[in-house]
């Protein structure tokens, strides 16, 4: 009803929304979830993640889509709502609060943002073609597969040292193509990265092209943007390293952003710089980023709001 004011809205799904919902479900809080739909995927960055094996409670592994769908009808075994349209905009001034998405407006007592965060991908011919057949932006969720094999890593930063060194606990080689002849990392990361004999660097370097068989990955080209000749580097797999994008347009000027975007949130909890209003996932974590991670704090908030509204 365009009247009712909903006690819990949550934006967005994946871990995160997901979680929250079941948790506010649980409370008898019946909450309503918009989850987002193309382009803004229902179920977040999983829905285009394969195999997940790092995800507690399943020893062989679960795709992506399949460990959503589970968590989604979790969440509404409970009582949860889900609306498969997107959140369009948000008033935060005063409540009720008000989110305006593609059939409505919704009133609510309190809100809990999980609209996540994207990853920034290069952009390159065949990407989008060999993402999960060997094209990755998570070394920590990926790395596993790739034993033995040798990998590019795309990027200069902290992000990026950091993902070439975790790698190389499991593939042959590392190779970190970056577009300039020095390092945007702190010394300490390029320290630990240039003393790895595991890892070399081609510089002056962006990809144009990753190629394959259709099915997998197999190598990339490369361009030299000084000398503009373009090289085949052989390699199974490529991870993207620069950076992530959270999904916070909505709320800019709404909530207390941090200057890469992402929303503040108080130390230990997940409040945010609105009374009433949560956020969880990762679209407050640009330091973990995994689906455990964003599962907990989505735990998390829902607890806070069921704490707010009683009080």
């Amino acid at each position: 009803m365009p009247d009712s004011i909903e006690k819990v809205v949550i934006i967005g799904s994946g871990p995160a929304g997901y979680t929250a919902a079941l948790y506010a479900a649980r409370a008898a809080l019946k909450p309503l979830v918009i989850a987002g739909t193309v382009p803004n995927l229902p179920g977040g960055q999983l829905m285009i993640t394969t195999d997940i094996e790092n995800f507690p409670g399943f020893p062989k592994g679960i795709a992506g889509p399949e460990l959503m769908d589970l968590l989604k009808q979790q969440a509404e075994r409970f009582g949860s709502r889900v609306l498969d349209e997107n959140a369009l905009d948000v008033d935060f001034s005063q409540r009720p609060f008000r989110i305006k998405h593609d059939g409505a407006e919704t009133r609510a007592e309190s809100v809990i943002v999980a609209t996540g965060a994207s990853a920034i991908w290069t952009g390159a011919k065949g990407e989008t073609t060999y993402q999960n057949r060997g094209v990755s932006a998570c070394a920590t969720c990926d790395g596993f597969f790739f034993r033995g094999l040798d990998v590019l890593v795309v990027g200069g930063g902290d992000t990026a040292m950091e993902e070439a060194t975790y790698l190389t606990n499991h593939a042959r080689k590392v190779t970190v193509v970056h577009r300039r002849d020095a390092l945007r990392a702190s010394k300490v990361m390029q320290d630990r990265a240039r003393n790895n004999p595991k890892i070399g660097f081609l510089w002056d370097s962006v990809v144009e092209e990753i190629v394959g068989d259709g099915k997998k990955m197999q190598g990339a080209m490369l361009k030299n943007v000084k000398t503009g000749a373009t090289s085949r580097v052989e390699a199974q797999g490529l991870f993207v390293a620069i950076g992530h994008k959270p999904n916070t347009e909505i709320f800019a000027g709404k909530l207390a952003l941090d200057e890469k975007g992402y929303v503040k949130t108080s130390p230990g909890t997940t409040r945010t710089s609105v009374e009433g209003v949560f956020a969880a996932g990762d679209v407050q974590d640009s330091v973990y980023r995994q689906a455990i991670t964003a599962a907990g704090t989505g735990c998390m908030a829902a607890i806070e709001a069921e704490r707010f509204l009683a009080h």
